[in-house]
């Protein structure tokens, strides 16, 4: 699978502050690619780097084929962005944001058109299409936004931080529409604070913290990772725990809960020989839950908080 995006050894400073450190990524096409990381860890400029908003102070890039710094317009033909904070106009209706788009690229009048009617269905807007944009909700201002970067039907897409403020409902439509794009051969970068949104969405993830990448795969291979998989057994009786306590004696106790947390990475095999062993000392298990890492332990563990954050 070819490359959508490739990056090698980005550098950013301002001033004596540090942003980006030397860091390397590669997109491949028709794919989602999440930036995760925490506040002020680097993903918002490395975007910016990335769409030709900045430039960098050191680092190669191409993108969609072209090498960003020799040809920068065929770059920016070629994608689209939607940043953080709306590019909605409140004062026209949500067909007028979408005609404005397109005479801004050209399209002219009846194609302009076409494509505004066309992106207002697609983005379940025809009913608010004829309405102001600013009395829309923060989840249709978000889909209309979507749809504006889609009007000059770019080939890779960048969102930062897409679903920031958006109700559970608007983001799991967000998501919907996101996954419609790729499904389509759109590539997407996405910036995020949510490790849901990361793991829901992307094929592969990297984590940024202090500006450096610190984590980078599929989101079962992040997961990996880190050590910490067990399953949790809870017991109606006193007796029943302290027979189980010397069943498995690597298990961590907790007399309190009357619950055993036995190392396991939850994998067919590890689980079987678990269930033989609590089978064959006749144990009465009132409750067993199976915890694996998630995203969740992943980013505590490879990004640190205890240093001063760089700015986003």
């Amino acid at each position: 699978m070819s490359a959508a995006i490739e990056a090698l050894g980005l550098h950013k400073s301002y001033g004596d502050k540090l942003v980006l450190d030397g860091i390397d990524l590669t997109v491949a096409q028709g794919t989602i690619f999440a930036l995760l990381g925490p506040n002020g860890a680097g993903k918002t400029t490395a975007v910016q780097i990335l769409s030709t908003l900045i430039t960098a102070d050191a680092g190669q890039i191409r993108v969609a084929g072209h090498d960003l710094y020799a040809d920068p317009d065929a770059v920016r033909a070629a994608i689209g962005v939607t940043g953080q904070f709306s590019a909605v106009d409140g004062l026209l209706t949500g067909r007028e944001n979408l005609i404005m788009m397109a005479d801004l690229y050209h399209l002219g009048r009846r194609a302009g058109r076409e494509r505004a009617d066309r992106l207002l269905e697609q983005f379940d807007l025809v009913e608010a299409g004829g309405k102001l944009a600013m009395t829309y909700s923060g989840g249709m201002k978000r889909r209309l936004d979507l749809a504006m970067t889609l009007v000059g039907s770019p080939q890779i897409i960048f969102l930062d931080e897409p679903t920031t403020g958006l109700d559970p409902r608007s983001r799991h439509s967000m998501w919907s529409m996101i996954r419609e794009l790729v499904a389509g051969g759109v590539t997407v970068l996405l910036t995020t604070q949510y490790l849901e949104e990361a793991d829901q969405l992307a094929d592969r993830i990297a984590v940024l913290d202090h500006g450096r990448l610190v984590a980078q795969g599929t989101p079962e291979e992040l997961k990996r990772l880190v050590p910490g998989g067990h399953v949790q057994l809870r017991f109606n009786s006193p007796e029943e725990f302290t027979l189980a306590g010397q069943v498995l004696p690597t298990a961590l106790p907790n007399a309190e809960a009357l619950t055993l947390q036995v190392p396991n990475d939850g994998s067919v095999h590890a689980l079987r020989d678990l269930l033989t062993r609590i089978e064959d000392a006749s144990l009465e298990v009132s409750e067993l839950t199976v915890h694996t890492p998630d995203l969740d332990d992943v980013f505590f563990a490879v990004t640190d908080h205890s240093q001063q954050k760089v700015a986003s």
